[in-house]
């Protein structure tokens, strides 16, 4: 009777003992959800690194990435791949509604992936900013990159590869020439896309197990969100192009007003979202600052040579901050072709000049009008007659009521002690006429 009540205390005391070890796992976040949605760009790329440095830091076993996307850029999926591939704990894609394009790329480079019903996964054929198919060259890296994804997770590679090229004919799935393969949640299950259909995160865990209370969610900061928002490649040039017009017509303004301050915003907001994107460093905004130093030098000093370089200093901050010289390359020449089109705008049709220059430039003019005179307009000699004193070929001198003048012949020659007519006087210049 004694031994059987120590046992009894000794398991209570045990089960007391271990409860709040199991109850600790189940707190301290083993379970990570990281969503991955809307457009696959830089700025989703830096969120990942952040959220998956998190989990790791915390031990996770297990990190599920939520898949809402269309896709999105090529580089930043193909370095979202790459920090996939470098977790050291079991990862799974949740395809919640869509994984196209580089979704369904970064889905690849999961261990397992679960589809919602109505999930589909693929569509991706790689495409330039206009919407064309893109060169030989890009694709032929598309295609390598997309067979490694499913490779390294023991898929077959023919079905990725049909994802990107629509030369390929997959029988068994209807998927003929001209076609991209986008699997439904049954076609990737059958084909060993999918390990299992779920209809939410809810039906995941129980599906693999996971005790809700240890999962953890990372959602992206309201900086994050704004970074992604700023970094999108349909946004930067819209920045690029406000801060344009923005400086220039505030050049044509008085004071420092809306324009100006919609301006200055507009190039504070690309830094930012690059900075927290971890797109460009401080060195890019050092450089620009650099820039505007030099360009406010070149009021001081002789050459152009200190604005030249400020302007330089400028244009490649921009393109160091954007990290896809391509890309920024493109914005940029949008926004100096709209800068462009708005000086011309303010010229010709408003004759308006820049205010910013009227302190370098003399805009004063020494004219008639303004009462200044180089030479006495002598128009009271129109009309009266003299005699040369020396031959004009065509010029020489003329004596006019016992003054001396210079002038010149209508074309002819004239020579000395002749009498001659004063028919036009031009400034300093008085013509003369033979009446002998």
């Amino acid at each position: 009777m004694r031994r059987s009540i120590l046992v009894m205390l000794m398991l209570i005391l045990g089960c007391s003992f271990i409860q709040p070890l199991i109850s600790s796992a189940a707190d301290s976040g083993k379970v990570y959800v990281i969503p991955i949605q809307k457009e696959v760009e830089r700025g989703l790329h830096a969120f990942l690194e952040r959220a998956i440095k998190d989990a790791e830091d915390d031990n996770a076993e297990l990190i599920i990435f939520d898949i809402d996307t269309p896709g999105g850029l090529v580089d930043a999926a193909g370095e979202i791949g790459q920090l996939l591939d470098g977790i050291d704990a079991k990862t799974i894609a949740f395809v919640d509604d869509h994984a196209l394009s580089a979704g369904a790329f970064i889905s690849l480079h999961a261990d397992e992936i679960y589809m919602v019903p109505n999930g589909q996964m693929g569509a991706a054929a790689v495409i330039d900013q206009e919407g064309n198919a893109a060169d030989k060259k890009a694709q032929s890296y598309w295609l390598s990159a997309m067979k490694s994804a499913a490779e390294s997770n023991g898929r077959d590679p023919q079905y990725a590869l049909a994802m990107a090229d629509d030369s390929l004919v997959i029988e068994e799935l209807g998927i003929e020439k001209g076609e991209l393969l986008t699997l439904g949640s049954k076609e990737a299950k059958e084909i060993g896309y999918s390990e299992g259909t779920v209809r939410n995160l809810d039906e995941l865990y129980e599906t693999i197990g996971v005790d809700k209370s240890s999962v953890k969610r990372v959602d992206e900061t309201f900086a994050e969100k704004l970074a992604r928002f700023i970094t999108n490649p349909v946004v930067v040039p819209i920045l690029l192009s406000l801060a344009s017009i923005g400086l220039i017509v505030e050049l044509y303004s008085p004071g420092f007003g809306i324009a100006g301050s919609v301006g200055l915003i507009s190039l504070v907001l690309f830094f930012y979202g690059h900075l927290v994107a971890g797109l460009a460093g401080y060195e890019t905004i050092i450089l620009f600052i650099i820039g505007i130093i030099l360009i406010v030098a070149e009021f001081f000093l002789p050459g152009g040579l200190a604005g030249g370089l400020g302007i330089g200093a400028i244009l490649a901050s921009i393109m160091l901050a954007g990290g896809d010289m391509m890309q920024m390359g493109i914005s940029l020449l949008i926004a100096l072709l709209i800068a462009v089109a708005t000086v011309i705008i303010f010229v010709k049709v408003f004759g308006k000049k820049m205010k910013f220059f009227n302190k370098i430039i003399l805009n004063d003019s020494t004219s008639t009008e303004s009462g200044y005179v180089s030479n006495a307009n002598r128009l009271d000699l129109i009309g009266m007659v003299g005699v040369t004193k020396t031959p004009l070929r065509p010029s020489g001198t003329v004596i006019v009521e016992e003054e001396r003048i210079d002038a010149v012949t209508e074309g002819g020659f004239i020579k000395a002690g002749e009498k001659v007519k004063i028919v036009k006087v031009e400034g300093s210049r008085i013509v003369v006429r033979d009446i002998s």
